[in-house]
């Protein structure tokens, strides 16, 4: 699929019309800021690797060949920032796997859990969200892109490079962790 929508501002920005690339720059921080964050954890950091997102982000646009979202582009490119950052901070992306990771549960996608619902009820949010805070960089990203922005799984495949597949187990693993942490916060069951 070509994604020729996105030609307009990537050739303004290329032909260097006045405020364009700072267009692309607003229509494309949230997601940046998102994806940075989510992995880095930390304000000062983000925004440093925000704005090295965006100077790659200008000087590689010419290489930009319309098989994916610009967004998607550009996503990938601050994965890929935040995630040499993690490993020259030597952060690890995910938890090493356990023996009772189940491969047959990993394609159980609709596995009963309701982000959506839980974020939104006010009572468990905060807890919620120092659940979410506390899983690894690579499955709070998968988990906020998929849950909260909404994305479908072939479009954070595109974002991490990771296989559709390796993403679904991130979210079922992500949720399976989450209900846990919040059970034994709540000690009942969901």
């Amino acid at each position: 699929m070509n994604h020729f929508s996105d030609r307009p501002i990537v050739d303004a920005v290329l032909a260097n019309a006045p405020g364009a690339f700072e267009r692309l720059v607003r229509e494309h921080q949230q997601l940046c800021w998102h994806i940075i964050y989510r992995m880095v954890h930390h304000p000062e950091d983000t925004r440093e690797l925000c704005q090295d997102t965006f100077l790659r982000v200008h000087q590689n646009l010419r290489q930009y060949r319309y098989e994916s979202a610009l967004k998607s582009w550009i996503g990938r490119i601050a994965y890929t920032v935040a995630l040499r950052y993690l490993e020259r901070k030597r952060i690890a992306v995910v938890d090493p796997p356990s023996d009772d990771d189940s491969p047959c549960l990993v394609e159980n996608i609709g596995d009963g859990f309701d982000l959506e619902t839980a974020y939104a009820d006010s009572d468990i949010a905060s807890r919620l969200h120092t659940a979410i805070e506390a899983l690894p960089p690579l499955q709070r990203t998968v988990l906020t892109l998929y849950h909260l922005d909404e994305l479908p799984i072939g479009e954070i495949a595109n974002i991490t490079g990771l296989a559709a597949g390796t993403i679904k187990s991130h979210l079922f693993r992500s949720r399976l962790r989450l209900r846990e942490m919040l059970e034994s916060v709540n000690g009942v069951p969901s």
